[in-house]
């Protein structure tokens, strides 16, 4: 526990707690929300190849979840965290390194 303390920069156990709160709220709701997605660009399971079904829903779901990911944890007051460590570094990751002055 001291470790993901220190290596997340945290300090009480109870926002290791609201994390990891977090994490596991905002992978359902992805999961959730890329059903309709999918549905609504015209994939269903039952009538779409699932070489092409399951790819695109799990891509749906990635993105989802990184866009949600801050926005869940800012209801657990946690927004400042979940941008620093996951949402910045990755849009880092895919070119945005001009509107960001430091990692």
């Amino acid at each position: 526990m001291k470790k993901l303390k220190q290596r997340w920069g945290i300090k009480t156990n109870f926002q290791i707690v609201l994390i990891l709160l977090v994490f596991s709220i905002n992978g359902s709701f992805a999961t959730y929300i890329a059903k309709p997605l999918t549905e609504f660009i015209g994939l269903n399971y039952e009538t779409t190849n699932p070489w092409l079904f399951w790819p695109v829903r799990i891509l749906l779901i990635f993105i989802i979840y990184q866009i949600t990911l801050p926005i869940v944890g800012f209801f657990f007051g946690q927004f400042k965290f979940f941008w620093n460590f996951f949402t910045k570094k990755m849009l880092l990751r895919i070119g945005f390194k001009r509107y960001f002055k430091e990692v």
